[in-house]
């Protein structure tokens, strides 16, 4: 005799949602790639799963789902538990700010609070958005924040490096699916090795900055993740050096550079003590990004 699969009990979205946070939560799975608990990670893996918008989700608390329809939702979930991978390596989609970006294990997931600094043109450390005429994404991965910089500075060209080719071929899809093939231009190579001689106005960079002790200690979910777009060295601050040593030769007169160094401000400070960035918290992070202008850089 065949046994039942208890599973045929869930017999709606509302009853998939419940089963995946108790899935999650039961399972100790690490989140921090695009949600931050285990009811929004269920929610969007649903809602993903069944082909319905992200953002509408009462509506179908209730709808009965077909039983190829649960095996899809419940195929997700079990891979999200198993693999302990990130939820858009699952489904190959990122939201940053209400923009979409396609992603895979090329790249580390789009998550950067640079992002939320763009929305309002970095403001008021930028007086006029309109008068950017050149703009630099150093480590750009993905090109998410390449192409937010884009937005954010509509008359600017934006020159994105990277040196991972993988990273560029997810990059030339996200800014192919933006229409800005004119307007961002990809560069493969080292930190600025990569670029001519160029002045840029803003420069925005989130580099790998995760020290080596805290890479010993990341999670299964962020080991999905290339270890080149993470470690920082001993102290997180090894590429920092580079792009801070090299910044001024590119930077305008009046142009700034915003930085990301995450949970690394005790190793910045230590490792710079001569500089006073302007720390810029937002909304999820502080003591996250620093802002610092040619001057400053200037030995």
């Amino acid at each position: 005799m065949v046994a039942a699969n208890p599973r045929i009990e869930l017999q709606t979205v509302r009853d998939l949602v419940r089963y995946a946070v108790s899935r999650l939560n039961a399972s100790h799975v690490v989140l921090g790639h695009g949600t931050d608990n285990a009811w929004d990670e269920a929610v969007y893996l649903v809602l993903h799963a069944l082909h319905l918008p992200l953002d509408t989700l009462e509506p179908f608390l209730d709808a009965r789902v077909l039983p190829n329809e649960r095996e899809r939702v419940l195929d997700l979930i079990d891979r999200r538990v198993a693999e302990r991978v990130p939820a858009p390596y699952l489904t190959h989609e990122a939201w940053l700010r209400g923009h979409r970006f396609y992603v895979d294990q090329r790249v580390i997931v789009p998550r950067s609070p640079i992002s939320e600094l763009l929305d309002e043109g970095l403001a008021p450390w930028v007086a006029d958005p309109l008068r950017v005429e050149r703009a630099l994404d150093m480590c750009t991965g993905s090109g998410c924040l390449a192409i937010l910089t884009a937005l954010a500075f509509p008359n600017a060209q934006v020159d994105a490096v990277d040196l991972s080719p993988g990273a560029l071929e997810v990059a030339r899809r996200n800014v192919d699916d933006y229409g800005l093939q004119d307007r961002v231009m990809l560069h493969q190579g080292d930190l600025f090795d990569a670029l001519p001689q160029q002045s840029y106005d803003v420069i925005v960079c989130n580099p790998p900055y995760v020290n080596s002790g805290s890479m010993d200690a990341l999670p299964p979910e962020y080991r999905h993740e290339p270890a080149m777009a993470l470690a920082g060295g001993d102290d997180g601050m090894d590429l920092v050096r580079t792009i801070l040593g090299a910044a001024p030769r590119y930077l305008a007169p009046e142009g700034v550079l915003v930085l990301e160094i995450g949970h690394e401000h005790d190793h910045f400070v230590a490792a710079f003590p001569e500089l006073q960035p302007v720390w810029l918290d937002t909304a999820e992070a502080s003591n996250q990004i620093l802002l610092l202008t040619r001057e400053q850089l200037i030995p």
